[in-house]
């Protein structure tokens, strides 16, 4: 992630490159690679974008949902997609959002964004969903 120094006075600010604010928070989605739940850099430039958002909007409580294709058991997918959902959540709680306006939620393989089968299908299902509470 590219990150560029601003100096206004005697106040430096660190803006990354790649992060904006979403107009709306609900129903963000971040993807994953096949079995996995690590953060890629475009995952992590939309969560702190997420996290932008939830700075200027203080009241704002979310959901995480992780959710993963339809191949594995019942069982690995929702353990997946709480990793998933969790390591999401870190994200914006290690930019600075509070523990107690995010809650985390696995759904497995049982609620995919997009019904069918094949790669085009599945990329669109791994991910993590933020909703707003």
């Amino acid at each position: 992630m590219k990150k560029i120094y601003l100096l206004i006075g005697t106040l430096a600010l660190v803006a990354c490159a790649g992060v904006k604010e979403p107009a709306q928070l609900d129903g963000q989605k971040v993807f994953f690679a096949f079995d996995s739940a690590e953060i890629s850099s475009e995952a992590k430039d939309n969560l702190l974008g997420q996290s932008l958002y939830m700075k200027n909007h203080t009241d704002t409580k979310v959901l995480v949902e992780g959710n993963c294709d339809e191949r594995g058991s019942s069982e690995y997918n929702l353990a997946l997609g709480a990793l998933r959902s969790g390591n999401a959540a870190h994200v914006l709680i290690k930019d600075g959002i509070e523990k107690d306006r995010i809650k985390t939620i696995s759904y497995g393989k049982e609620k995919p964004s997009v019904l069918g089968s094949g790669e085009e299908v599945w990329k669109q299902n791994r991910n993590a969903t933020s909703r707003v509470k």
